[in-house]
């Protein structure tokens, strides 16, 4: 098969990697991808949301399968481009996209369905959002950009006033953009974390193994939130019960409420989840696989990808053949640039990287990076993802942090908790 993967980050990196791997993979492209995608794959210069670009694409290298890994362009309709052009594509229409588009759209769903999610309200007016804060009984809530913000548009104010200044500053003051001329205020959910992603035909689901990611920038989840600082797999909280929970009450559930409202929905569908007390609850959905989640799953599939991708998105996904999985955990460290995550330096060349993957099991995926004749340099965004496996957490968080004490380039910053309470 002639494979494309769309996008130019980590978790398009790993994508191509473990696609590379598949004796099914022809010839594989990535677009516009990273100085790591092409040792895999061949990189085409077209933008990741240039649908007419990318039908082009298609069209000149006979393509058979297109991977679309960013929400944005499939929030953006690429996906319904494509299959007019008659192409096979992995990812939903931009009606089944609106899932992660739209935080409000994706929690009416869930009302209506049953799937278990915090109570929440949605406003466009601050006015409206204010006089609802007043009545809230406790804090901290949940306040989130209805719209697409890079992983960043949720706060978690812990008083009334940082609400409304919250609120605010969305609906008033333009933090987000027109991510944040709508907002949802929801009920905030204790518990553990954990994401799980599965591929589905709208029919069938194909649950992969669980993640738990970090979004903060800083250790002891401190500081703003981010696209995320690392992984861990599988994640501290999915206990069987947690996980036969989380598919039969909320992805089985989620895919016939997809259908039902007239969706075909055919790609991969991302629950990010609170293991609370009373079982485990949408905390959000995303239309496509998770980053940095994708870099700790797909490192312990010892099954081909292709086969999953394809089936899905043919709507055959019945068919395909039981996954299998290394049972070592998976760590994954994010090395971001200086000033992440409100700014992202660039062009600083980025030193150590044959000797990060030289430490046994260990991957480095790139994904903001960009090849500068026989350099790399930082292009922006997090820069790379560092994983490892060990026979336990413990090995393969040694192993990851050894291999990124061997990279360095000016202002390089990283968690270093990532995986210690796993």
């Amino acid at each position: 098969m002639r494979i494309l993967v769309v996008g130019g980050g980590g978790r398009e990196h790993a994508l191509c990697w473990k696609i590379s791997k598949s004796p099914l993979s022809e010839r594989l492209l990535c677009a516009p991808g990273n100085a790591g995608t092409r040792a895999v794959a061949e990189n085409v210069a077209v933008a990741a949301d240039d649908a007419a670009g990318l039908a082009k694409t298609v069209r000149a290298e006979k393509v058979d399968l297109v991977v679309v890994g960013p929400e944005a362009p499939l929030v953006a309709g690429v996906g319904d481009r494509l299959r007019a052009e008659g192409a096979l594509v992995f990812g939903p229409d931009a009606a089944g996209a609106r899932i992660e588009g739209s935080k409000s759209f994706a929690k009416s769903l869930m009302r209506k369905f049953g799937i278990p999610t915090a109570p929440s309200r949605t406003f466009d007016s601050v006015g409206a959002a204010a006089d609802y804060l007043e009545s809230v009984q406790s804090f901290p809530v949940v306040i989130k950009a209805d719209g697409l913000a890079s992983g960043k548009g949720v706060v978690l104010p812990r008083t009334l006033a940082e609400a409304r200044e919250a609120a605010e500053a969305m609906l008033v003051g333009g933090r987000f953009g027109d991510a944040g001329k709508r907002i949802v205020v929801e009920d905030f959910l204790r518990g553990r974390e954990l994401s799980l992603l599965a591929a589905t035909d709208g029919r069938t689901l194909a649950v992969l193994e669980s993640a738990q990611d970090y979004k903060r920038v800083r250790d002891r989840d401190e500081g703003p939130n981010t696209g995320g600082m690392g992984a861990v797999s599988p994640a501290p909280a999915a206990t069987e019960e947690v996980l036969a929970a989380a598919t039969r009450e909320i992805l089985v559930r989620t895919v016939h409420a997809l259908s039902r409202e007239g969706i075909a929905y055919r790609g991969c569908l991302y629950a990010g989840l609170m293991a609370t007390r009373a079982g485990p609850r949408v905390i959000e959905f995303n239309c496509r696989f998770g980053d940095p989640e994708t870099q700790v799953v797909l490192p312990r599939l010892t099954s081909d990808l292709v086969p999953l991708l394809r089936g899905a998105a043919e709507g055959r996904l019945a068919d395909v053949t039981e996954l299998s999985w290394d049972p070592r955990p998976a760590v994954c460290v994010v090395v971001a640039p200086a000033g992440y995550p409100e700014a992202s330096s660039k062009g600083e060349e980025i030193r150590g990287l044959e000797a990060a993957a030289d430490v046994p099991d260990v991957t480095v995926f790139h994904a903001g990076t960009a090849a500068l004749g026989d350099r790399v340099v930082t292009a922006g965004g997090r820069t790379l993802g560092v994983t490892a496996l060990g026979a336990t957490v413990a090995e393969a968080r040694s192993r990851a942090y050894e291999a990124v004490g061997r990279i360095s380039f000016p202002g390089m910053h990283y968690r270093r908790d990532i995986g210690s309470d796993a």
